[in-house]
């Protein structure tokens, strides 16, 4: 059996799949979960349970599934800052930084010697 050497011919595929730009594109597309969970227990008593769901999806993808969380992240939108959003995002106008502002002011009092409180 005589192998030829034909320009553009590629090596035939294996009967269960494609190659893996194909598999790739396959998975990107519809998207793949891989779940896990690991428990130690010691005597039936168990210690830690660290439970693994992992999406593979493309951007696409996983916004047609609903999830979008890294447009909302200030660190990977680039709108991350060292000042605090206005009201904290939870409605009260600004309430952790008067308490920031009142610890501050205590602690400033309690660094006083005692006769100057």
């Amino acid at each position: 059996m005589q192998l030829q050497n034909q320009p553009g011919a590629r090596p035939p595929a294996s009967a269960g799949g494609g190659d893996l730009a194909d598999i790739l594109e396959r998975v990107l597309d519809k998207g793949i979960v891989v779940a896990g969970d690991v428990a130690i227990n010691l005597l039936d008593i168990e210690l830690l349970t660290i439970k693994l769901r992992l999406l593979i999806a493309s951007a696409d993808t996983a916004k047609k599934m609903g999830i979008d969380w890294w447009e909302s992240d200030p660190f990977l939108s680039g709108k991350a800052g060292s000042e605090l959003p206005e009201g904290n995002g939870n409605g009260k106008g600004g309430a952790l930084e008067e308490r920031l502002d009142r610890i501050e002011n205590a602690l400033a009092q309690l660094a006083k010697p005692p006769e100057e409180r």
